[in-house]
């Protein structure tokens, strides 16, 4: 079954984005940078990835899961489909295809119980499915996320967008599974929710 993994940069007070949702302040550069993207390169936005000539073979990712917020940041950039190499999937409970100005092709945009996509998801062949964000999607999916992958930067945000909402679900044991810690200040750790270890 495919594994739901909720790869994402966090302050060490564990916010993943600052007080006006901004994620400037992770770094952008250090030696942390190429390790993460040979792994995780499919966790690139297309456009970015293809400029910098990063491989995108689809064999980490192949679907990419947002709440509305998350995938806005690209539309204020000007980008409608920000991972087209992807299988996108949009949550919003009040917004439609009609507030994405330009080309939605790519895009499934839902209102449908989280949850019930998720399922529905891990049951189809394929690869990983990416949490890509933001804090209350993670919060509804707590159950289903199998794996957390972190990258702990080196800066605190004192207040934001958290990484789980406080008391969103109810607590889980989890595993670590591996952790990398780079000269940039950057820490990266995996964990597996204890039950689902193999």
């Amino acid at each position: 079954m495919r594994e739901l993994v909720y790869y994402v940069a966090v302050s060490l007070d564990g916010y993943i984005a600052g007080p006006d949702g901004q994620f400037d302040g992770f770094l952008g550069e250090g030696d942390h940078m190429r390790s993460l993207t040979e792994r995780f390169g499919d966790a690139i936005p297309t456009d970015i990835a293809t400029a910098l000539d990063i491989p995108q073979p689809g064999t980490m990712f192949d679907t990419v899961l947002m709440g509305w917020n998350t995938y806005a940041v690209g539309l204020d950039a000007g980008v409608a489909s920000p991972y087209r190499h992807l299988r996108q999937v949009v949550f919003s409970r009040t917004r439609t295809t009609a507030d994405i100005p330009g080309d939605t092709d790519g895009i499934t945009l839902t209102s449908e119980n989280p949850v019930d996509v998720v399922r529905r998801l891990k049951s189809e062949p394929g690869s990983a499915i990416w949490l890509c964000g933001g804090g209350s999607l993670a919060s509804a999916l707590g159950e289903e996320i199998d794996r957390l992958a972190l990258k702990r930067n080196p800066v605190l945000f004192g207040a934001g967008i958290p990484l789980f909402e406080p008391g969103a679900y109810a607590p889980r044991d989890l595993d670590e599974v591996g952790t990398t810690v780079f000269e940039s200040g950057v820490v990266f750790s995996e964990y597996v929710h204890t039950e689902r270890r193999s």
